[in-house]
């Protein structure tokens, strides 16, 4: 006698619930799920890495119960979707949000404009400092300090270009060696081109054609190592153009109220120069 066993009745495809995921399934949607977490960036994948291995704990611990895996797994996989989409959308939306204030139309200039004129109209507003120059301090290394500092305290300093050629055909072999940074007192003289550049760019040093009066002062940078290699590999024809490195007026203003320097040169510091 054959026992009648209860059976569930089966769903024809396309029918009822959708098909389960299985363990085997999600294992190999985890690549898929780690390429999205990537695609938004370090810390959203590491917030999709934890989401996925709380999800995959809940179906080991689900399976060693006894209970339906196939009813977690499907609950677990669409919270893992839900939660990318949700992260993908966040990170998404972070990207296109604009600092507030950031506004660059024509509008928003010309209002600055306006601002910037009505405060120059308005007696009562009193500037004592250009108001770049916290921006600058932040953008100056230490090194860089050193150096308009003793700009400042010692005036224009000396500094060299190596050609090599006829006058009027000459081709650049070294440009404004200079010791500076050592008579300065820079930790790392080394980097003191860079550092140059920078106060260049800053618009604090200006870069003169025009050399010094006392040309004793060139003697001692002329002797010094890079210049002498410089020369050597120039060749016969190799010479030295002097040069000077000066504080601009803005320069000059700057070191006034921002360093605490007492400087024995003046606005006409640069006069030490040469017609």
């Amino acid at each position: 006698m054959n026992e009648e066993v209860d059976r569930e009745p089966m769903q024809p495809p396309g029918r009822g619930e959708p098909e389960q995921p299985t363990l085997e399934e999600l294992v190999r949607a985890a690549p898929g799920l780690a390429r999205i977490a990537a695609s938004i960036g370090w810390h959203g994948a590491m917030s999709a890495a934890g989401a996925y291995v709380n999800s995959a704990s809940r179906v080991i611990r689900a399976a060693s119960q006894g209970a339906s895996t196939g009813e977690v797994l499907q609950e677990t996989t669409a919270e893992l979707r839900s939660y990318l989409r949700e992260l993908i959308g966040v990170q998404e939306g972070h990207r296109s949000s604009r600092p507030p204030g950031d506004d660059s139309s024509t509008a928003a200039l010309r209002r600055r404009g306006e601002e910037l004129l009505r405060r120059s109209a308005d007696i009562r507003v009193d500037v004592e400092s250009h108001p770049a120059y916290m921006r600058i301090l932040d953008a100056l290394a230490p090194d860089e300090g050193r150096i308009l500092r003793f700009l400042a305290q010692s005036g224009p300093q000396p500094s060299v270009d190596v050609r090599t050629g006829l006058p009027l055909a000459s081709e650049l072999v070294a440009q404004g060696r200079t010791m500076i940074a050592e008579e300065a007192g820079c930790r790392h003289a080394e980097r003191v081109y860079p550092y140059l550049d920078n106060l260049h760019r800053l618009g604090l040093v200006w870069f003169s054609r025009e050399s010094l009066r006392d040309s004793r002062r060139y003697q001692v940078l002329e002797a010094q190592p890079e210049v002498v290699e410089a020369l050597e590999q120039g060749g016969r024809t190799a010479r030295t153009v002097r040069r000077s490195i000066v504080l601009t007026p803005f320069g000059e203003d700057f070191c006034a109220i921002c360093l605490p320097v007492e400087s024995p040169h003046g606005p006409g510091a640069a006069a030490e120069q040469s017609d």
